[in-house]
């Protein structure tokens, strides 16, 4: 089995190279670095590592001091840490997202975020950095791909490869992609959502669009702003989401109490709210993930498209575990649809699969378009 990269670093191994040829030399610093696979997502991110599978599933989250680059508690807020910090700072202290829309927007926080996992996972006491394969967006562009390449490499990577999320969700979720049949794919993560029919270990047809869970979150909010005039942090819009969001009714209709800021008086309040509004208030995100899925399908060759009436739609990612999300999609493209299991961590498996076959795999992906 084969699969796409989309590049490499120019990161060179030292001076040793003529003493020793390169792969032994490589193989030789391997043993003193951990190879790992990074899900790099706009909401969690994923590290996992050969032979060991997940090792480590943290927010994208790394708290600063205001107006500096500077990453609170001497580099280690970062993660869960600085996810409980979110909304909640005083003055002096920012918490950072440093992904946007599966993207890298803030380069060197972004850097500070992939030194603390890198060092974490590899552990301070290895001499020689790991060989990373980091997943990105199949719909980023030339710079964005250089972005996350220098951010590997200032944060430690030997060699850094690149992977396309919708192949590494693919194998991750153990789709047959690599053979001469459809296999399609819908991964929802927290800022892109990615459609792609699969065949021969290729993408043939793939969207990306920038609608996915933050959106939902998003779309809460703005519902509370105008139906309840009140003011809730991206913190409880996703845990409403959680709790009581769906993309289709349910056979028993939920409700919970949610507290916030009255928009009029300024002041704390609380109100009650039900799943059948939230759902209403999902539909815009709902609907555009449904179009980006029929859109893909209609771009499909019809031999593809045959295919997939027997092998259907595999969902995966954090945003398609929204309640009857699957089935709104099977509604609206007639093809039996399901949910990968476990999706959350789909893409880190497939990442996790690479890095096992990382040694076959090399030199297709380091002759591969230079970034």
């Amino acid at each position: 089995m084969a699969a796409r990269a989309v590049g490499r670093s120019e990161r060179q191994l030292p001076a040793e190279q003529g003493v020793v040829t390169p792969v032994l030399l490589d193989r030789l610093v391997g043993l003193f670095s951990v190879d790992m696979g990074i899900d790099l997502g706009t909401c969690n991110t994923l590290v996992s590592v050969r032979g060991q599978g997940i090792v480590l599933n943290e927010p994208s989250v790394v708290a600063v001091r205001k107006g500096t680059n500077q990453v609170l508690k001497n580099g280690e807020a970062v993660g869960w840490v600085a996810k409980e910090m979110l909304g909640k700072t005083p003055g002096s202290i920012t918490a950072v997202r440093p992904l946007k829309d599966g993207v890298i927007s803030d380069f060197e926080i972004t850097e500070a975020m992939l030194s603390y996992f890198i060092r974490k996972v590899n552990g301070r006491s290895k001499i020689f950095g790991p060989r990373v394969v980091i997943s990105i967006p199949s719909g980023i562009t030339a710079v964005e791909k250089r972005a996350v390449f220098d951010s590997a490499e200032r944060a430690g990577a030997r060699r850094t490869y690149l992977v396309e999320e919708p192949v590494a969700a693919a194998i991750g979720a153990g789709l047959p992609f690599a053979e001469a049949t459809a296999s399609m794919i819908v991964d929802i993560g927290g800022g892109t959502t990615e459609v792609a029919i699969m065949s021969l270990a290729d993408i043939a047809v793939c969207e990306s669009v920038r609608v996915a869970g933050d959106d939902m979150d998003e779309a809460i909010m703005n519902h509370m702003k105008r139906t309840y005039n009140m003011m809730i942090g991206e913190q409880t819009a996703e845990r409403i989401k959680i709790e009581i969001g769906s993309a289709a009714p349910m056979e028993k209709e939920l409700s919970m109490e949610v507290r916030g800021r009255d928009m009029i008086s300024g002041l704390p309040r609380k109100a009650p709210i039900t799943s059948e509004e939230i759902r209403e208030a999902l539909q815009e995100p709902v609907t555009a993930i449904i179009e980006a899925v029929t859109r893909t399908l209609e771009r499909a060759e019809p031999e593809l498209a045959a295919d997939l009436v027997e092998n259907g739609i595999v969902m995966a990612g954090g945003g398609s575990l929204l309640r009857g999300l699957p089935n709104v999609v099977q509604k609206a493209t007639g093809l039996p649809t399901k949910l990968a299991d476990d999706p959350l961590t789909c893409v880190a498996r497939g990442t996790c699969i690479y890095l096992e076959h990382i040694e076959e795999w090399k030199d297709t992906l380091e002759n591969d378009l230079e970034v």
